[in-house]
Order: C-alpha cells, then structure tokens, then sequence
C-alpha cells in the first residue's frame, strides 16, 4: 500500500519513461535543463492536450490554490531514489515556484509513495493516468508509449488492452500510426525540429480501411501520404477523411495535388451535387442542415453507426470537426 509523505521537490526524479520527458533526452541528452523539462511537459502551449489542461493553466491554478489537490505518485527504488510516476508536469511546477521564489511553500509537494513497484505495476499506473485518465497525454505521446511497451517483456499486449478498457482496434491504430510516422514522416524532414507531432492525428486516420484502400488504388503508398502531410495538402487535418472522394474524382485530385485538400472538397461539392452552393447564404445552409439533422430516422444513424468507415458517416464526422474549429475560433475571439 502506498504512504502518503511530503517529498523534497529536489531530490525527486523525474520519470524518463514519460514519453514526453523520453523525446526530451533523446534530444538533449540525459541532463536536460529545467526550461527543457518544461517545454516538454507543455510549457508555452496555448492548447490544451486531450483530456487535460495546458501548462500554463495548470501553473495558475497551483498558485492560485497553494499547491495541489490530488498528491503525485511515486516509487522509491532500492537505492532510495524517488521517481515520480505520475505527476512530472506538477513536480516540475513546483520546481519553478521554488526557483522564482513565488510565495508559498514550493519545497515538499503531496505524494502518494510507492516502495520498489515492479515495472508491470508503474505501467499500469501511467497507463490508467495518462491513457484513459482525466489528464490525457497527447495521442503522440500515448501512441509512442504504447509501442514501447508492446516491445517491452513486462507485459502482453492483452494486458495493455486491458488496462486500456479493452479498446483493442483502437490500441493497436495508435501503435500502428506510431510506426507509420516514424518510418515515412520523420524520415522525408530536413531537420529534426521539424518534426511536427500535430501531424499525428493524420496517420491514425490513415488506419482506417478506406483511406488504405483509396491509396492502393490510386497507385499511392504511405510514402506519398507522409510527403502530402508534410507538404500541407492534408489541412486542415480532418480533410484526411475526405481523401477516398477525392483521390477518385479527376476534378478534385487535380485540385488536391496543386493546392490541397481544402479546395479540393469545393470542387467535389460542385461536381457531386451537380449545383454550385456557393450562390447559397451560409446561413440557409447551416439551417436546412439543423433541420434535416433534427429530423434524421433512427434507422439512419443505426446504419452509419454499423458503418463507421463509410463516405456518409465520414462525412459526419467531417462537419462535426469544421463546427468544432469555427465554435473555438469564435470563442478565442469572445475572450
């Protein structure tokens, strides 16, 4: 059972095998500087990471409360080092407070400790944390971890399946999209700086049956996805979905390949339907379309529901991200 004591930020480790620490020393080496760690963990990021909040809002919450809520967990090995399991970002914050001599005690933080946790155990904890846990890793970060532990000796992939609530097709996408970046996109950049984790959610699209099979058909490889990423014909990213229905319309791959996927979709709008929208305010768009959705048969969604790959429910889904985006646009412009 673990005891919960107040640690000396100082003498805390932090946990290497954070994926995000991990590409840290893979860049810097085993020593990196606090600022390094920071950035790592999220400093400077204006966004938030999926299911958790960024580093500046958690630091201005820590402040503003005093310390935090719930401790962070840590292993103390053998050697009677304390490394932190989960709750780096945290103990790195604490760190910084203590550094800019912010007003407060910034010296010991809560924790939850654990002596000499096996490693099946730490994974355990860092994947109930970080995989399906109120604060998230990004997809990168949880992708490349997952791979890592697929190639561990510590635990079977139906262990990690588990500990992820048995989602296994979406387990091993991540770890699949892992290795799709690694082999074709890093590889095509100038400069390792260039390595743009965002691009992620495109590979992991690219799992998806029709996208695969669009490209087979088109004669093109992942290679050719990996180059169409990193030359930004794929942007918005979500436009990925789109790919099947414009790869197979002569107007609209031509458009692709000139200027991207974007203006490619304007020209299946026009070809497919057989009249120019564009003539069309927005606004009677947007309400036919609520109206159609409100009045849309169970015997509909029950089919796309069955068919998650098809055109119509990527589609769906298509809309759904355009919506998001502009309600967030609107909302940043609001504050």
């Amino acid at each position: 059972m673990p005891t919960l004591k107040l640690l000396e930020v100082d003498k805390l480790l932090l946990d290497v095998a954070n994926p995000r620490i991990a590409r840290l020393i893979e860049k810097y080496g085993t020593n990196p500087t606090a600022d390094q760690i920071n950035l790592a963990l999220g400093a400077g990021s204006p966004t938030s990471s999926e299911g958790g909040t960024t580093f500046q809002s958690l630091k201005e919450s820590i402040r503003t409360n005093g310390g935090i809520i719930n401790p962070i967990i840590v292993n103390c090995r053998p050697d009677g080092i304390f490394v932190v399991i989960e709750g780096n970002t945290r103990a790195a914050i604490y760190r910084e407070f203590k550094k800019q001599k912010v007003i407060g005690d910034w010296n010991v933080i809560p924790s939850l400790v654990y002596d000499n946790l096996e490693l099946a155990s730490q994974d355990a904890i860092r994947l109930q944390a970080h995989l399906v846990g109120p604060r998230a890793w990004d997809p990168y970060s949880k992708a490349k971890y997952l791979n890592e532990l697929r190639n561990s000796d510590h635990l079977t992939i139906n262990q990690i399946i588990d500990f992820c609530g048995g989602k296994r097709q979406e387990v091993l996408s991540l770890i699949q999209a892992y290795n799709d970046i690694e082999t074709y996109y890093r590889p095509i950049l100038s400069d390792e700086s260039e390595f743009d984790q965002t691009r992620f959610s495109a590979f992991v699209e690219l799992q998806k049956g029709p996208i695969l099979t669009a490209l087979s058909e088109g004669g093109y490889t992942k290679e050719n996805f990996a180059g169409w990423v990193n030359d930004r014909l794929i942007d918005p990213l979500a436009t990925v979905r789109d790919l099947p229905r414009i790869l197979r319309n002569p107007n609209s791959k031509t458009k692709f390949f000139s200027v991207g996927a974007r203006e490619a979709l304007k020209e299946l709008v026009v070809n497919e339907v057989g009249e120019n929208f564009s003539s069309i305010p927005m606004d009677s768009l947007v309400k036919e379309l609520i109206n159609r959705l409100r009045n849309i048969s169970h015997a509909s969604v029950r089919e796309m529901s069955t068919n998650a790959d098809s055109e119509k429910t990527q589609n769906i889904f298509s809309l759904k991200d355009e919506i998001d985006q502009l309600c967030s646009d609107i909302e940043t412009r609001n504050e």
